[in-house]
Order: C-alpha cells, then structure tokens, then sequence
C-alpha cells in the first residue's frame, strides 16, 4: 500500500511513472525496494493512481497476488494527509472509520512526508478490487471490521501464523519466558492479536506470562509441558478454540476447519433437538450460530459454549498424553467477537479466579457480555 501511495505521488509530482520504489521502514535504517504494476495521472492530471501486488512471503495467504490500488488527489496546502477507505478496504462497524493498524498508518507518512512538502496536502484513497470478496473468509467480521480487508500490520515482514518460521520464534520466545528467574510454572497462551489484547486489558500479565500463538497450537502445547509449564490458560476467540474441540490442532483455514460440525457433534451430546442442530448447521460461522441459539434457548445456549470450552481441554490434554506429557493442566477460555471473555472450561475458571477475572451469567434481557472482572 505504502509503495503503491508514494508512486502515486510521485507521479502527481510530475516524475516519470516509476516501476519501482524505494520505501523507509519505521525503526529500520536502509530503503526497501518495493516493484510496481503500474502508475499513472488521471483526470487531467488532478488525481494520480499506481498499482502494487501484494507479496506475503512463502507462508499461506489469502492476500497473495491482491491487488492493491491507491489513488492520490491534492488537498488545501496545510490540510496534512488524509487516508480514506476506498471499495474493499474494511471499516469498523462501530462508527465506518477505515480500519487501519498504527504501523499501517505511520509507514504511509514516513513515505509521503518528502511529497507533502513539495505538494501541499494529500488525499489518499486505498481500494482492494477484490478486497469484499476475500474478507468473507477471514474473521474480520467477528471483530467488528465490515466491506473488507482491514489494512493491518505491525512490522515490515509479514508474520504467517501458519509458518514453520513462526512456530519456532514462538518456541523461542517460550523458552525465554520459562528461563526466567521466578517463573512459577503458569502461562497464558493467547491466540492471535485479538487474544494479547483482551488478555492485557484483563490484567492476565500481572500474573503470568503472556504468550502469544499463531495457529500451530498443537506443538506449542507440548513445548510449553517440555519446558515447565505447569498450568496453561489457552485464550482465544471461540470460532478458532473450537477447532481444538475436534482435535484440530493446526487450525489455519487452508489446513482443516470443520468448526459448525464440531458444534453439531457437541450439540448431541448436549441433547439438543434435531431441528436446533439442523440451524446451526445452516449458520455462517461460530457467532451467528450462537446469535441463533442464545435468541431462541439462552440457558441452552450457554450450556453448549461451555461445553465447548470443556471439550478443548479435555481433547487438549488427550493431545499432549499422546506426546508424553502428563504434567500440565490445560485450561481454555473462549471470547465472542466483542472481545468479552465469556466462556471457559473447568480448568480454566480454576485459573481465571487465580488471576482476579470471573465469568458472570449473560442476562438474557441484556444484550450484553458479562464483565470482564
């Protein structure tokens, strides 16, 4: 996006249209060379757009070969920059706002801030043509981002959560947090960006580590029994934990799914009727069947999810016997797409009320989580 703004740029500017350009990264020293599709002036020479291919690295993607176009017209001299979401560029539902992370949004100014010297204000409008389609099978919409891809990043190389690479930093960074002096044999393992962020914001770090886990949760389970642990809090949102339910173990989407079957299966052993599991099974995902089932029972509704976090420890700790490991308990404890923490295992609520956080019932004329302390 940031290759694709400046060669806009530059082209408004009335250089040459470029095939390539050379990027600052934030906290790096040295360019990157970004390549270019194509760039041009449009409307007489008020807007400019350019066209780059996004290159997530080796791992799995769904972005691979996107194309991202950014158009570029000039505001007041003063105005600053203005980025804007254009079509397939996610928004937060909340208030429509461009969904954009805070590296994202420093990497564009570090690039354009030469460009808006020389050209005054900058409007910025990103547009991923294929951008609505694609965010259909990611999670975005369990997280509030709405009409597209959000435009999130936090460093320079993109992390593959799906990566070998990523597993052993993961590895790594364990090992770092089990060496240290005073470690009490306590870990919470968090899913995910989404999963860090509930966890501090629940105040878990002041009690335990924090780790944070990509989608190779399986041999993270078994390192972290390997290296001491001995009580594990597994954190994450409830379409991805309920994998772990089935005994899915990697669960990026390109490997396995099977999360409404899961459901179903749990829904049987829960006694729910014929006609129910037939609607979760017609639903789009973990949170609509949810929505579905809370309206219709919410006392058989909660009893379900709960057994679902139940069923992620029990198959977790079947996951590590098969490896060996005997020694740590594993709890689980699912979130909703609000980030409120609302279900959890056994286990699990033993290790929440160590932390200070408790579940509370959902009122079922309220609408709303229950609180997080």
């Amino acid at each position: 996006m940031a290759a694709a703004a400046r060669a806009a740029a530059l082209v408004l500017a009335r250089s040459a249209a470029p095939t390539s350009v050379d990027l600052r990264i934030p906290a790096e020293q040295g360019l990157r060379r970004v390549e270019l599709h194509a760039a041009s002036l449009l409307d007489g020479g008020d807007k400019a757009m350019a066209i780059s291919i996004c290159d997530p690295g080796a791992g799995l993607d769904l972005t691979r070969g996107l194309e991202i176009w950014v158009l570029v017209s000039l505001r007041s001299p003063g105005e600053g920059l203005q980025i804007h979401a254009g079509e397939g560029v996610g928004r937060l539902e909340q208030d429509g706002s461009l969904c954009i992370s805070g590296f994202a949004r420093e990497l564009l100014e570090l690039n354009l801030s030469d460009l808006l010297q020389v050209l005054g204000g900058l409007d910025v409008e990103v547009v991923l043509p294929r951008g609505r389609e694609l965010a259909l099978r990611t999670s975005n919409s369990a997280f509030g981002v709405v009409e597209g891809l959000a435009l999130i990043g936090t460093q320079a190389e993109v992390q593959t959560s799906a990566s070998p690479d990523q597993l052993q930093l993961a590895r790594e960074r364990l090992r770092e947090l089990t060496d240290q002096n005073g470690f009490a044999g306590r870990l919470t393992l968090v899913i995910g960006e989404n999963g860090l962020d509930l966890a501090e914001q629940l105040g878990l770090s002041d009690h335990q580590p924090l780790l944070k886990s990509g989608n190779w949760i399986g041999p993270l389970l078994v390192a972290a029994a390997e290296s001491g642990v001995r009580q594990l809090l597994v954190l994450g949102y409830h379409g991805k934990l309920i994998k772990l339910a089935g005994g899915i173990f990697h669960t990026h989407h390109h490997l396995a799914d099977a999360r409404l079957e899961v459901l179903a299966a749990l829904a049987v052993q829960q006694g729910l009727d014929l006609e129910s599991i037939r609607a979760l099974l017609q639903t789009a995902s973990m949170e609509q069947a949810w929505c579905w089932l809370q309206a219709h029972d919410l006392e058989q509704a909660m009893g379900l999810w709960m057994a679902v976090a139940e069923a992620v420890e029990g198959r977790s700790e079947a996951y590590l016997k098969r490896y060996g490991c005997t020694g740590m308990r594993v709890g689980a404890a699912l979130f909703n797409r609000d980030r409120q923490l609302r279900w959890a295992g056994p286990e699990a609520l033993l290790m929440l009320r160590h932390c200070g956080v408790q579940l509370h019932p959902l009122a079922a004329d309220s609408g709303q989580g229950p609180s997080l302390r």
